[in-house]
């Protein structure tokens, strides 16, 4: 069995990846129901590029609903960087 380190002293989610947990503070902003990730969104966001579906799956929306949402961040993100450059 493997040794886990203090907790105190990690992240929630670097605590999880680094000793191969699963999260159970679901009162944490970052858990999401979803044990292929350790229930967290940013070891899920880390394990690379997903399609619209696997996102969809992870947040139980559909593949549109993200793809709406992935349209409206980035005109969201292309409004900011040309006020920035004005």
């Amino acid at each position: 069995m493997k040794k886990i380190k203090n907790k105190e002293k990690l992240t929630c989610f670097k605590f999880c990846a680094d000793n191969n947990v699963n999260c159970q503070q679901s009162e944490c902003r970052q858990w999401i129901n979803f044990s292929n990730s350790k229930n967290c969104s940013i070891i899920a966001a880390s394990q690379g590029r997903r399609t619209l579906q696997e996102i969809g799956d992870i947040f139980g929306l559909t593949r549109m609903r993200v793809c709406q949402i992935e349209k409206s961040a980035l005109k969201k993100i292309q409004k900011t960087i040309r006020k920035s450059l004005e």
